[in-house]
């Protein structure tokens, strides 16, 4: 048997970097078609709350379109219906195109015998018919116009109040889409209303579901084992996985390869045979700001092997144990991680506010770095739009 072709680790970088988009320059429009294919080449792009600069969805998207701005992902998803939101591994939003593909995901969600949902249907069953009517007869909803006369828990998710549980329930389980977010509220509305009819009514069996869950996954990986293949959209199971690399080997669509981590230890994944001789453009040597939920970095241990970047977002350790900020971001420069910073945006003083930057063992600041590294947050600045950047004392801090 003829032993598995390998990438050292550097043409490994090169094409997972070119696969996520991050090996052209970041021109183009960023809005309409432009913007459009560039989710869908991702695949997702997962929704965040928290804007210490600005959320995750508007930093993952500028990374790749630096005329990016959030007025856009609006206009695609809510008056365009070119996007849907629903889950992957956290809220995501996807290309409409692939909505019949979720339906899967909606039986699944919705099967009696979920055990994940079971401790709380108590709670919002009798609740589904009156959410759905309400919508039906009034129009869309937040949780915030349902279950007034409720209790509301102070908790996690389970926690809440019948009615909202029954909209995320719905939801999930496809009966309701969210048709634009207020404040970062969901509305819901009926599937119906929202989905346009070519894809409300497509009908895709489970095998082939599965069969376009692995090839797309691994088409937007470069490549992957089974269960990174499972965990992409968290659409299929880890066994299913297997058995889909199995066939596709078979078959001559996959075959295995050998990827050299940073450390120097090898990873046995399967790859499409074409990507094996596939040169990836030479990524541009400006230096990016990457939120911490850009997909490139979504797997931690896969970003530590190809990179040999550490990185964990530290919301839950207390300060004094923090090795950096709670919530720092990650600087992309060419093919290399070379540091994380520490920033934020204060509106109200119309500056972005440079607290620290951590560099990466071995990548220096000098001036030709530190040059690349304003350019990068002057972009940032706009995209956050505040209008000048500070720099704490002492910003610059040694290696960790």
């Amino acid at each position: 048997m003829t032993a598995p072709r390998r990438l050292d680790n550097r043409a490994a970088r090169a094409l997972f970097l070119a696969r996520h988009g991050l090996a052209e320059p970041p021109s183009g429009p960023g809005r309409g078609a432009d913007l459009a294919g560039v989710i869908d080449r991702l695949g997702f792009v997962q929704l965040d709350s928290i804007a210490t600069v600005a959320r995750a969805q508007h930093m993952i998207l500028h990374a790749r379109r630096t005329a990016y701005r959030a007025p856009a992902l609006a206009t695609l998803h809510d008056r365009d219906r070119g996007l849907f939101e629903h889950w992957t591994h956290d809220a995501s939003i996807l290309p409409m195109r692939f909505f019949p593909y979720w339906r899967l995901k909606f039986a699944r969600y919705a099967d009696p015998d979920n055990t994940r949902w079971r401790h709380w249907h108590d709670t919002h069953e009798g609740k589904l018919d009156e959410v759905l009517e309400r919508i039906a007869r009034d129009g869309p909803c937040s949780s915030s116009d349902v279950g007034a006369d409720e209790a509301r828990g102070s908790g996690g998710w389970w926690e809440w109040h019948p009615s909202k549980a029954a909209l995320e329930y719905l939801w999930r389980c496809g009966r309701l889409t969210v048709v634009r977010r207020q404040h970062f509220r969901k509305v819901y509305d009926l599937t119906e209303n929202v989905v346009p009819p070519e894809y409300l009514n497509a009908f895709v069996p489970d095998d082939e579901v599965i069969d376009w869950a692995c090839g797309a996954a691994l088409d937007r990986l470069g490549f992957a084992t089974p269960g990174e293949l499972a965990a992409f959209w968290e659409l299929v199971t880890p066994a299913e996985a297997r058995h889909w690399c199995d066939g596709a080997a078979r078959r001559g669509e996959i075959v295995p390869a050998e990827i050299a981590c940073a450390d120097g230890r090898v990873r046995r994944v399967w790859m499409r045979p074409d990507a094996l001789d596939e040169v990836p453009p030479e990524a541009p040597r400006r230096m990016r700001v990457l939120s911490p939920f850009d997909p490139a970095l979504r797997d931690r241990k896969r970003a530590e092997r190809l990179f040999g970047f550490h990185y964990r977002i530290e919301i839950f350790v207390p300060e004094a144990q923090r090795r950096y900020g709670y919530y720092v971001f990650p600087l992309l420069e060419g093919d290399r991680l070379v540091g994380r910073i520490d920033m934020k945006a204060e509106r109200d003083a119309d500056r972005l506010a440079v607290r620290a930057l951590w560099p990466e063992r071995g990548a220096r600041f000098g001036a030709g770095r530190i040059a690349r590294l304003e350019a990068a947050l002057e972009r940032t600045a706009r995209l956050a739009g505040v209008a000048r950047i500070a720099f704490a004392e002492g910003w610059l801090r040694d290696p960790r």
